[in-house]
């Protein structure tokens, strides 16, 4: 899988995304994310989240993915916003 730069995953974010797998982002989330906060996170009063729709939701996975210091693949990122969409937000495709 070829790894790509924080700006064009930003750029890519908000395509539609291929078939993702929420178990594997899933397993990406409690390896790489959950080490800094839980997941009550996603569960706040919409009216206290930046995130209101699916674009939104992969656009901030990128943008906080650096935070975990691991180069992540446009797949990673993709299966990391499937997870969080099909366990908390549950924004249509």
């Amino acid at each position: 899988m070829r790894r790509l730069s924080l700006l064009a995953a930003l750029a890519l974010a908000a395509l539609p995304a291929a078939a993702q797998n929420a178990e594997r982002g899933r397993q990406l989330y409690q390896t790489h994310c959950g080490g800094c906060h839980y997941e009550r996170v996603h569960q706040r009063a919409p009216e206290r989240s930046r995130v209101r729709s699916l674009a939104e939701l992969r656009v901030e996975v990128v943008r906080w993915a650096p935070q975990t210091r691991r180069t992540f693949t446009i797949e990673d990122l993709d299966d990391l916003a499937e997870y969080l969409n099909r366990s908390h937000y549950r924004f249509e495709k």
